[in-house]
């Protein structure tokens, strides 16, 4: 018999899983723009794609062999927002002097934790979904969608909430605090979740199985293999809008044409559209993975990537605001179609006693590796099209964006050309758990 109280207990945690990363995540760029570390945008951004190569994995790990997962999740919660704090703490009372070489470092320190978490939630939700007769493929996205919206509630407040001096928070450190904070509170929610129990097998073990590396034998399967190969490919693309969206929209206020319109004015909650678009995309999941399968689905996602990039690179806040809503819109469908069908996908093809560490695999190949190729890359093209001005006393970065865009979206077309050759749709018989 189905427990009904279990969706209301997923639905918080996804709630507050996703506010921690959407307080920070869209502004920071913002933020370190205005104090003097513009340059190193891709640093802070790539961090949690480098950190996502290994953590994931070693999280993962521990949930599978050690530690129930929402106990590993309460865990890491922990430690991630006293880390955010700090850097909160650290950006208040340095004001204006900001130094890279301490800011960073806790920075890292807390994604470092955070990062684990996103797969370990999803984990956490699908195995307390299955303990209780859910069907995760149907009864996950509606769950995941409130993680969405605690996402577009925390930048909403960022983008709207201002401090003493009447600064928007998605300026300032008061967009780490509010992350900390969040954090905290779902450290203490997580372990409070239904027990998500080691999976002990009484079975001789060799050392792939002690170590917790057996959901890298899924590359033996070709097709398997491809479409991690992609996921990373692809996962380049996922961090280059939060990183880069809002320094970009905001330099139009260094313009005297755009001055002063709402979306130079307030970025974070024109980007907020794009995490309504995600709430939408993710109801469209069950649908499109019945009738599209898993190949047509990635595919569409790598096509609205072209779309997102190209979109910013010919819009702007005044007449051509509309193509930066319309790139919000499809951001929907490109970070869904990719990440949550692909992480429903590789949970149809894994066994119980590997799944958070195969949903950590999954994590590697594109918020890992993807992601921290993608963002050193993104911040080069960025450096070179751009620079720093100041504009009333603030530091806005201007230049020519168009170009960067459009590089952008060129490679996203390149991806999605060759995953088209390449990948196979598998059949749906063998998307059952080994």
């Amino acid at each position: 018999m189905k427990n009904r109280s279990v969706r209301l207990r997923l639905i918080i945690m996804n709630f507050l899983q996703f506010a921690i990363w959407g307080a920070y995540l869209t502004s920071m760029g913002n933020y370190l723009g205005k104090a003097g570390l513009g340059t190193n945008i891709g640093w802070f951004y790539s961090m949690q794609g480098i950190v996502s190569i290994f953590m994931p994995a070693l999280i993962g790990i521990l949930a599978d062999k050690v530690m129930p997962a929402q106990k590993a999740l309460s865990l890491c919660h922990g430690i991630a927002g006293i880390a955010m704090l700090a850097a909160g703490y650290y950006g208040m009372t340095a004001g204006e002097y900001v130094e890279f070489g301490i800011l960073f470092p806790l920075y890292s320190v807390s994604v470092a934790f955070f990062m684990p978490t996103i797969a370990l939630s999803n984990s956490v939700a699908y195995t307390i979904l299955e303990d209780n007769g859910y069907d995760t493929v149907k009864d996950f996205p509606p769950i995941r969608v409130f993680g969405t919206i605690g996402f577009i509630c925390s930048m909403l407040f960022v983008n709207f909430m201002r401090d003493g001096d009447g600064v928007q928070f998605q300026a300032t450190y008061n967009q780490f605090l509010t992350s900390g904070i969040l954090g905290l509170v779902l450290m203490l929610y997580a372990f409070t979740l239904p027990n998500c129990p080691v999976k002990v097998s009484k079975e001789s073990k060799g050392l792939t199985d002690a170590l917790g590396l057996k959901a890298f034998t899924l590359f033996k399967d070709k097709n398997m293999a491809i479409f991690f190969i992609f996921s990373m490919m692809l996962g380049v693309a996922l961090q280059i809008t939060n990183g880069y969206a809002n320094p970009f929209i905001t330099s139009f206020k260094a313009m005297p044409e755009f001055a002063g319109t709402f979306g130079a004015e307030n970025a974070n909650a024109l980007i907020s559209i794009s995490q309504v678009s995600e709430t939408l995309g993710i109801l469209l999941i069950p649908f499109a993975m019945k009738k599209f399968g898993i190949k047509n689905v990635m595919l569409i996602a790598m096509v609205a990537w072209v779309f997102r990039f190209g979109l910013f690179g010919i819009g702007n806040p005044g007449s051509g605001v509309w193509m930066f809503i319309l790139s919000m819109i499809v951001y929907g469908v490109a970070f869904d179609f990719f990440n949550i069908s692909g992480s429903l996908f590789v949970n149809e093809r894994t066994s119980e006693d590997i799944r958070s560490s195969a949903q950590g695999l999954f994590m590697l190949m594109t918020n890992g590796i993807g992601a921290s190729i993608g963002m050193i890359g993104a911040q080069a093209v960025v450096n070179h099209f751009t620079h720093s001005v100041e504009v009333d006393g603030i530091n806005y970065t201007v230049g020519n964006w168009s170009a960067a865009w459009f590089i952008f979206a060129g490679y996203a077309l390149l991806v999605a050309i060759l995953f088209a050759l390449v990948f196979k749709n598998p059949d749906k018989k063998t998307l059952r758990k080994a």
